[in-house]
């Protein structure tokens, strides 16, 4: 009756955290569409950030209407999409 292993999510230091941080700002206030990769979700998160809430460490993405929340620790790449 053990329980299954669940992969770790990797960790990061505060170098990298602070870049992703960054990034998120500056999509946040150019309005850009972005591409999140994100930990433990098979595909990437596409949208425009509509908050980034502080409270709850989730980045709030915005795309055809619907919200998708996205904790930040999760978040393991910020891209642009191409098309």
């Amino acid at each position: 009756m053990a329980k299954a292993k669940v992969a770790k999510r990797p960790t990061r230091d505060e170098f990298v955290l602070e870049e992703l941080g960054n990034q998120l700002v500056e999509a946040q206030q150019e309005e850009s569409e972005i591409l999140l990769t994100v930990w433990g979700m098979e595909e990437a998160v596409r949208g425009v950030i509509v908050t980034m809430d502080s409270r709850t460490g989730k980045v709030h993405l915005r795309q055809n209407e619907v919200i998708t929340k996205v904790p930040f620790m999760d978040i393991m790449q910020v891209n642009y999409p191409r098309d």
